[in-house]
């Protein structure tokens, strides 16, 4: 975790707790203790990143290799996926989202769009401004931190992006096919991915 006073090294444990801990705070819900978590930690996530500083926290995840492909229910999501957008609504309350629909979708994505399997959800932050921007990187940084729980394989916000497959865990920058483009950018919605599994 990059802070405003150096880094701060944090277990797995300690990036979940103080990811919801800021998320609820931020939606006006009692909060977890968070006494043993360094203060400069919950400020940075709370604060967000400055200016054109990007991303904060980064979480070295591993992509489980025994799941098993899921077919997209009623809503459009596959079980994985519904049980991110469950959990989200939890901690986060009610979002702006979309990227999926009952019945599932067959356009609006790149070609190999994960959104057609229906492993992605899309929350929105818009209109695009320093406040939603800020609200849009804690979401992000919950993400990271319980990716391995939730089974997430790609986050993409604010022309990052944070994928399980890197053996770091470190932000990467995005390159959207159309730079001008800022739904392309992802700086008006995070783009969330659940991991797809192997056939029986």
């Amino acid at each position: 975790m990059q802070t405003a006073e150096g880094e701060v090294g944090l277990d797995r444990d300690e990036a979940q707790l103080a990811t919801t801990a800021v998320a609820l705070r931020a939606g006006g819900m009692e909060a977890p203790d968070t006494s043993g978590v360094d203060e400069a930690v919950l400020q940075q996530l709370a604060d967000g990143p400055s200016e054109d500083a990007g991303p904060t926290l980064s979480c070295r995840g591993s992509a489980a290799s025994d799941l098993q492909e899921q077919q997209a229910g009623v809503n459009g999501l596959t079980p994985r996926a519904e049980q991110l957008r469950e959990t989200m609504t939890k901690v986060f309350g009610d979002q702006s989202l979309g990227g999926f629909a009952p019945g599932g979708i067959d356009q609006g994505h790149g070609a190999d769009s994960t959104h057609y399997d229906g492993r992605a959800i899309d929350i929105f932050f818009r209109p695009v401004t320093e406040e939603n921007r800020r609200e849009g990187w804690i979401l992000a940084h919950w993400l990271v931190a319980h990716a391995e729980e939730l089974d997430i394989q790609y986050v993409i916000f604010d022309d990052r992006f944070w994928s399980v497959h890197s053996s770091r865990g470190q932000w990467q920058n995005y390159d959207a096919p159309e730079p001008g483009n800022e739904i392309l950018r992802h700086l008006d919605h995070v783009h969330v991915d659940v991991l797809g599994g192997s056939p029986n």
